[in-house]
């Protein structure tokens, strides 16, 4: 069962160890923790429904668990009973005509529609607005892969699934979709595709944009198919006005996706390297000599510290900290997890140029305990967000990507311009940073920073809203992207103008048009 006002099963757990925990208190502090709200009390705060229907369900529970996602300012609301709007009600379509029925019912009745996958926006994608009513549409039951072409290598994939039923279901018959995202257990396809996600080892697979071929949106119009061709010359491609487009054009209902046979060999190793400096070179270096990697993700030495407190391998932690700094490796060494996939005589090949080249810079041997537990807790990692909270601490998140010639002064200045706004608002603040995913011609930069929360929710809030705009007008100013693979929902839509321009935004409000001109699909979304 997944918790109501967290994160995930909960049946899983990622506990917070006694040296975590002690590590925290003595950067940060300690406070009298508040008690969450319970659910009871705050089912009695939602109003009645003023809608009915048979296909609709409006029950408390339901309204209240669609009300909100995952970001910082979702949470203060989940935990402190601060929620201002919910769904008039839920609709849980099982087919197409389930959707058009719907749509259809929301035109007369003057409705807005919310599409919900898995409910993991970290940018309030799916919240509805105080001055909006609001059907939301969890689309979790059209979860099935419907086809899969094997001479043309695609699969019809319905936009409710998940990537645990995407994988279940492709790897039942030899192949894999290759999307993980960290929020795999729970976000779905037509959620990848409209915020245009990123996974894990999107260096081999490629992004969703890579993934997606075609597929079918549905809106007033009807069934609109979204063409997709090997290759085409016929003008500006359809498919990216769905890619990025967060339910503002319709209901995407299933998707073409591409796919690959399940890989022969796949390992994942650590690898150390005694400053940010020679780390970040020796990643670069990698991916312009084209080293065959699936995926690395490069830690500063603050990310690498906290990743040994946090593992909860206290025996591995204290004879790292002791030899470690004898072999060369102290309080800056810096931690790659990288991993290769594919042919295993090609994935042989690939580890020994991989230690080659992380050799020319001076890096630890290859490590393979890390890269294997790293491998094991991918997707429990958020669960770390629930225990951090009971234990007095928020955690959030800021991410951007960048050229390579500005990743280190960017890195640098969000974490400077965290901490600078936490000390003036006279709190302490851990803040750290990885390469989350690398390209050619740059990489994303993944910020995390753990403060002491409030017990008052207004306080905590202004907190989160005055370090998201400090950093957001920072990413903007040294000209990265507001968002890598977030999206934009509403959090990020003060700063999209700056990387669109006046014109893109006019563009893109034209096909919004275009494609809903009564605004009924997840308004206020993306852009005004």
């Amino acid at each position: 069962m997944k918790r109501w006002n967290g994160w995930g099963d909960i049946n899983k757990h990622k506990p917070l160890s006694n040296m975590a925990y002690n590590y925290l208190t003595n950067l940060l502090g300690k406070f009298d923790i508040t008690p969450d709200i319970e659910q009871k009390i705050l089912l009695k705060s939602i109003p009645n429904s003023k809608i009915s229907n048979s296909f609709l369900n409006t029950n408390p529970l339901d309204r209240l668990l669609h009300a909100r996602g995952q970001s910082f300012p979702d949470w203060i609301s989940f935990k402190h009973g601060r929620i201002d709007s919910f769904p008039e009600a839920v609709a849980y379509p099982e087919t197409q005509e389930d959707i058009k029925k719907i749509i259809h019912f929301a035109k007369y009745q003057e409705l807005s529609l919310i599409p919900y996958g898995g409910g993991t926006s970290v940018a309030g994608h799916i919240n509805p607005n105080p001055d909006s009513r609001v059907i939301t549409l969890n689309m979790q039951k059209m979860n099935s892969v419907l086809n899969i072409n094997i001479t043309n290598r695609l699969a019809d994939i319905q936009a409710g699934a998940n990537g645990l039923q995407i994988e279940h279901q492709l790897n039942s018959q030899g192949y894999t979709l290759g999307h993980f995202p960290q929020s795999f257990e729970y976000s779905t396809l037509g959620g990848w595709i409209a915020t245009r996600s990123s996974g894990h080892q999107s260096y081999y697979y490629g992004r969703i944009e890579d993934l997606f071929y075609n597929g079918i949106i549905e809106n007033l119009n009807g069934s609109i198919p979204i063409k997709g061709f090997p290759a085409s010359a016929a003008g500006p491609d359809i498919r990216q006005f769905i890619l990025g487009s967060e339910g503002r054009l319709g209901i995407i209902t299933k998707a073409n996706m591409r796919i690959r046979k399940l890989p022969e060999k796949e390992v994942f190793y650590g690898v150390l390297f005694k400053n940010w400096k020679l780390g970040e070179n020796a990643v670069r270096t990698a991916v312009q000599q084209d080293l065959q990697v699936s995926m690395m993700r490069l830690s500063d030495s603050t990310e690498t510290l906290v990743n040994f407190k946090l593992s909860g391998e206290n025996k591995f932690v204290n004879i790292a900290e002791k030899y470690l700094p004898k072999l060369g490796f102290s309080s800056n060494r810096c931690m790659l997890i990288f991993g290769v996939t594919g042919k295993k005589k090609k994935v042989n090949q690939t580890i020994k140029e991989a230690r080659s080249i992380f050799n020319t810079f001076k890096s630890s041997p290859l490590i393979k305990y890390i890269g294997k537990s790293w491998n094991k807790n991918r997707f429990l990692i958020p669960y770390i967000r629930n225990s951090l909270w009971d234990a007095g601490f928020g955690l959030d998140t800021i991410e951007t990507s960048i050229q390579w010639d500005k990743v280190n002064f960017m890195s640098e200045e969000l974490k400077k311009t965290i901490s600078v706004t936490f000390e003036g608002l006279g709190e302490r603040v851990l803040v750290f940073s990885h390469l989350s995913h690398i390209y050619k011609e740059g990489a994303s930069i993944y910020v995390t920073y753990i403060f002491r929360r409030k017990s008052n929710p207004d306080e905590l809030l202004i907190i989160w809203e005055t370090v998201k705009k400090a950093v957001s007008k920072k990413i903007v100013e040294v000209g990265g992207t507001i968002s890598h693979q977030h999206g934009i929902g509403v959090d990020h839509k003060p700063f999209v103008h700056f990387e669109k321009g006046k014109l893109g935004l006019d563009a893109i409000s034209s096909v919004i048009n275009t494609f809903d001109p009564n605004g009924m699909f997840n308004p206020g979304k993306l852009i005004d």
